[in-house]
């Protein structure tokens, strides 16, 4: 445990640089007592480690000191840490203590660059594993776009909205977010924030202008952000449904992460296991396709409008079918 726990130091001062007794004591979940018995070990065993007391004082390794992961080049830890971006589902398997030794371990074997490093990359890419209703989706540009988001350097796109338009826009890549299987593009484009999905840029051009990456910019916080924003801007249509017994058993699947909050205002099952509850849309049309697609498993209740052109779409379906 010891031997583990000198290795985690000696990364941690070679990754970071001067660090306190405290610091070093909080990370390794260790006495600041303990942290200066293991500078007195590194020492003795011939690691150049050493303190310095009082104002501006620290632990430190000699600037000509370095160890090295032999053989593993910076592009291919820079790959590893993209594995290393979705924390939560690795901790739920407690594996935190060893997650955190192994990024201290890749850290040291990155190179001392000027804006690159272990922080960077994870700052510059984030995964989100929670599933929205999205199918795969092509991302030719994708190459184009993390070039530019390395190097700090703008970009010029044409980019698909709604209903076929396209339009030029000149943006500062600040990070790329895949939300499960669909890229997004986080940029800034006028002093504004924007996120761009990347199946829709249809041309992307690199340009030799860079621009000032903010210090203050996180991310993982942004993205989580605008998907919660996101999610409050979609629900402005609602629905009244009676769902029966077999769309209850898979209503998760239908319904994704909105389902514990939709099933929290449902009525008590009836005597024939149907229930009672309302279901959040966009809008008017996505109610009617997203229920006439789950056939006679849900019936609508309110409003009237959307209950008259659900039967009524369904019987244009069952007059073509017999005709």
């Amino acid at each position: 445990m010891r031997a583990d726990r000198l290795i985690a130091m000696l990364m941690l001062l070679q990754s970071r640089g001067r660090m306190t007794a405290c610091a070093l004591a909080d990370a390794l979940e260790v006495s600041e007592r303990t942290i200066y018995r293991d500078v007195d070990a590194l020492s003795i065993s011939g690691v150049p480690v050493y303190a310095e007391r009082g104002p501006g004082g620290g632990i430190a390794l000699l600037d000509s000191y370095r160890t090295n992961l032999t053989g593993l080049k910076e592009d291919e830890v820079r790959a590893l840490f993209f594995m290393l971006t979705i924390p939560e589902p690795l901790l739920d398997l407690g594996v935190g203590k060893e997650l955190k030794s192994a990024l201290r371990k890749l850290a040291a074997a990155l190179p001392r660059m000027q804006n690159a490093g272990p922080g960077d990359t994870r700052q510059r890419i984030y995964l989100d594993s929670v599933w929205w209703f999205q199918k795969d989706e092509a991302a030719p540009h994708l190459q184009t776009i993390q070039q530019a988001l390395w190097q700090n350097r703008q970009l010029r796109i044409i980019y698909r909205l709604q209903f076929g338009t396209q339009v030029e826009r000149l943006v500062s890549p600040y990070g790329l977010v895949a939300k499960t299987n669909v890229w997004y593009l986080v940029a800034a484009r006028d002093t504004y924030l924007r996120v761009y999905r990347i199946s829709r840029v249809l041309q992307a051009q690199l340009l030799s202008s860079s621009f000032e990456y903010p210090d203050d910019f996180d991310l993982s916080t942004f993205w989580k952000q605008w998907c919660a924003d996101f999610e409050r801007s979609r629900s402005h249509y609602t629905a009244l449904v009676r769902v029966s017994p077999e769309l209850m058993a898979d209503f998760g699947y239908y319904f994704g992460d909105n389902a514990p909050a939709i099933l929290a205002s449902a009525t008590p099952p009836d005597a024939g296991g149907w229930v009672t509850l309302t279901l959040p849309f966009e809008g008017f049309q996505e109610a009617r396709s997203r229920i006439l697609g789950l056939g006679r498993a849900i019936e609508v209740l309110e409003p009237q409008a959307l209950r008259l052109s659900v039967a009524d779409f369904a019987r244009q379906v069952v007059n073509l079918y017999d005709a």
